[in-house]
């Protein structure tokens, strides 16, 4: 059942199980100060009968005329009756009646006084002493006013009760669809949303309630699985491309060895190769998961020499793209302690090898320049080249995922390695900027933190 339905349904319901017992209590409250009332006139008309008949030969005839014009305007459809001690009518009416009887009549005499209802009538008897002996009046009126205005009274609420219903229903409906207009118009925002969509925000009224607080919720959600869905997409996009250079070399390795029989220490030699290879892949593969955020980073206080990787870089380039000396380093730093960093070795090594290999690709064979610098008592490093630069459009979004610059589209290239580098970067609170203009070549600048 949807929420809707259930509010209307749960309204109407406790409006009608409240009427229900308000107007029960309301009726028989009614009901049983209306019998009160009629009990108490039947009992002044009691007393005006016994006064009327038993009291003329005592009273002054004019005292007896106004207390029998009294007894005329009470008494009328009601029927008087005065028994003597005999249990016989001496006054009033003298038919019989079966619901007055010798029990009744002796139970008066005791108890002075009694009130009952019969199928169609009040009763109110009373004791009557005087001088002429001892009496019991008894009284009765005819009931059909009184069911007259009880019925009244429960047909007007039973057209209450249905009449309420009808607009609690109505109310109820307008007001739980004007509550749900928020539920629907965030269902139809969700149907919206699809796998490649994820980071897309649920928008609301902002109306501070338990709606907006489950949007909110919902959103965070939603952020939470877009966040896991780019972790995976750049993991496998990070995988794909830093493999193919440790995969290159061991396939290459093991094509020229195939080539002729080589001697048990060439089959040591290239094992060894295929060893530094595999072993490189998994140090990679550790640090690709740890950037993806699949596992967490355990290695940030290692401490090492940033030159050092950077002659590995440039011999891993030199012999994967037979270069002759293109790269010059200068070592320009005087404080030997400036060059050991604490961080993460393999992942500052995949974010170098990332940034100088750039400059080897799109240099178009001009020299490359790499700096190591002191500033501010700080090691920076200086990455040069003179290929084809970067322009002023490109430069704002050379950093995301999969760009690639408008000029550089007849080389191979993924638009993954300069953003895996500024995310390494960030991670270890180096400074990373790049400034390049078109045809002049692009200069990267590292500034490297404090040990």
């Amino acid at each position: 059942m949807k929420i809707r339905n259930r509010f209307t349904l749960i309204s109407s319901l406790t409006f009608s199980v409240v009427f229900v017992i308000a107007s029960l209590i309301t009726y028989f409250s009614f009901y049983s100060y209306s019998e009160k009332i009629v009990y108490n006139e039947l009992q002044k008309t009691c007393l005006l009968t016994g006064i009327f008949y038993l009291e003329k030969d005592e009273l002054p005839k004019n005292q007896h005329l106004i207390i029998g014009q009294q007894f005329k305007e009470n008494s009328l459809e009601i029927v008087s009756r005065v028994y003597n001690e005999k249990n016989q009518i001496v006054y009033g009416d003298k038919t019989s009646d079966h619901n007055i009887n010798s029990k009744r009549l002796d139970y008066i005499r005791k108890n002075r006084k009694l009130s009952f209802k019969s199928k169609h009538h009040f009763y109110f008897g009373t004791y009557y002493h005087d001088n002429q002996g001892d009496f019991v009046v008894f009284v009765k009126k005819n009931d059909t006013d009184f069911k007259t205005m009880t019925d009244r009274l429960l047909i007007i609420m039973i057209l209450v009760l249905i009449s309420g219903l009808v607009s609690i229903y109505l109310v109820s409906r307008l007001l739980s669809n004007l509550a749900y207009t928020p539920i629907k118009n965030i269902i139809n925002q969700v149907n919206e949303i699809q796998a490649s969509s994820l980071d897309k925000q649920i928008v609301s009224s902002n109306t501070k309630d338990d709606i907006q607080e489950l949007i909110e919720t919902y959103n965070n959600l939603l952020k939470r699985l877009s966040d896991t869905f780019i972790i995976q997409k750049n993991f496998i996009n990070y995988v794909s491309h830093e493999f193919k250079t440790p995969l290159t070399a061991i396939s290459g390795n093991l094509e020229v060895f195939a080539q002729k029989d080589r001697t048990s220490a060439e089959y040591k030699e290239m094992s060894q190769k295929v060893l530094e290879n595999v072993y490189q892949i998994e140090d990679t593969m550790n640090t690709l998961m740890m950037l993806s955020g699949l596992r967490e980073n355990m290695e940030l206080n290692e401490i090492f020499r940033v030159d050092e990787l950077v002659w590995d870089i440039n011999d891993q380039l030199s012999a994967t793209y037979h270069l002759k000396g293109q790269i010059q380093i200068a070592l320009e730093v005087l404080n030997d302690k400036l060059l050991s960093i604490q961080g993460n070795s393999n992942e500052i090594k995949i974010a170098l090898f990332n940034i100088i290999e750039n400059a080897v690709k799109y240099s178009e064979g001009n020299p490359i320049k790499i700096s190591l610098l002191e500033q501010n008592q700080q090691l920076k490093i200086i990455i040069e080249d003179q290929g084809k630069g970067i322009s002023e459009e490109d430069l704002q979004f050379i950093k995301q995922t999969f760009y690639r610059g408008k000029n550089v589209s007849d080389i191979k290239g993924s638009g993954i390695g300069l953003t895996l580098a500024n995310v390494i970067f960030k991670q270890n609170n180096i400074e990373f900027t790049i400034t390049s203009k078109k045809t002049f070549g692009t200069t990267v600048t590292l500034i490297f933190p404090k040990l």
